[in-house]
């Protein structure tokens, strides 16, 4: 497989580069790509054979589930079973930004998406060209960490390159990501929000609401 590479610039909105990475996820393929923490992998998360792929190339154990990232609330939203009331204030409070929130998912979500469970793991990403893709795309991306399983998470696209290059279709190159963290994760599935993971936003802000 051909990788090729794409350049973009995170300060600003190229609907002519945009287009051409729709097309390609429309047709089932996958890529790297650059957001607020580190380098993703991610297709659409409606495609069966993107989600196979991904589950593959990052050799992910297929119980464990895939996150998704989103343009908007309301995006989330159509994922979700159910809103808990946390979700609304945490939502208002800390998106867009390195906040994960896991919500029981609804049926319009692939099963294969989900590992073993019934959640999915939802971002709004802190970065504007970022959602602006997703929003013209019409649909969220898995947006798994562009690593081996177990392996470091990944700042720039030439060290995503040297991982998968000859196995996605396209690399995104934004250039160094400011991450320095993954994003942290809480689970909104049960009575009370629990912290899952600590990363860029600090356990101390959110205190209030686990």
């Amino acid at each position: 497989m051909l990788t090729r590479t794409l350049a973009i610039n995170p300060e600003c909105v190229d609907t002519q580069k945009f287009s051409r990475i729709i097309r390609l996820l429309r047709k089932d393929g996958i890529m790297v790509y650059p957001t607020d923490t580190f380098y993703g992998l991610g297709g659409s998360c409606f495609s069966l054979p993107a989600i196979r792929r991904i589950y593959e190339l990052k050799r992910r154990d297929p119980s464990k589930p895939l996150p998704v990232v989103v343009s908007d609330v309301d995006m989330a939203v159509r994922l979700a079973l159910e809103l808990p009331p946390a979700f609304e204030e945490l939502a208002s409070k800390f998106w867009p930004g390195p906040l994960t929130l896991t919500l029981r998912a609804s049926a319009a979500v692939p099963r294969e998406l989900l590992g073993n469970g019934d959640s999915l793991a939802v971002r709004l990403p802190g970065v504007f060209w970022l959602r602006s893709l997703i929003r013209q795309a019409g649909f969220p991306f898995i947006a798994t960490s562009a690593n081996i399983s177990g392996e470091k998470e990944i700042a720039e696209a030439k060290e995503a390159l040297a991982v998968f290059s000859g196995q996605v279709d396209l690399v995104l190159d934004g250039g160094r990501t400011e991450g320095f963290k993954p994003s942290t994760v809480v689970d909104l599935t049960g009575t009370k929000p629990r912290l899952v993971r600590e990363g860029a936003l600090p356990r101390i802000r959110l205190a209030d609401y686990l």
